[in-house]
């Protein structure tokens, strides 16, 4: 029987054993495509917003001084020239940047143009 077990022991193959170098390495190939992939989501970033200033700043619009009694609605509805009132109402709160539909008198506001 010793034998026997001197030549399995013998044939056994040795366990693989890593190196901190080994790791450092396995590391390095297994976060490359992730830090590829964040660096080329971070290189578009500055495209995507000179595109998204570019086509605002393309678009033409009119200035408007809200007078006294004026809603935003009654503005969008005056310009809206067959387009769904809400949606010009939306169009104006976005290019003047407003978090709600109410305006002050003497506020300059940017209008689309339909």
């Amino acid at each position: 029987m010793t034998a026997l077990t001197a030549r399995t022991s013998a044939t056994a193959q040795p366990r693989l054993r890593l190196t901190s170098r080994g790791r450092r390495l396995l590391g390095a190939v297994l976060l490359a495509p992730v830090a590829l992939g964040i660096g080329v989501g971070i290189a578009q970033v500055p495209a995507a917003l000179a595109s998204n200033t570019s086509s605002a700043s393309a678009t033409t619009f009119e200035h408007h001084t809200v007078l006294a009694g004026e809603t935003l609605w009654s503005i969008a509805d005056d310009i809206a020239d067959g387009h769904d009132v809400r949606d010009v109402v939306h169009e104006i709160m976005r290019l003047n940047l407003l978090e709600s539909s109410s305006v002050q008198a003497g506020q300059e506001l940017a209008l689309p143009n339909y």
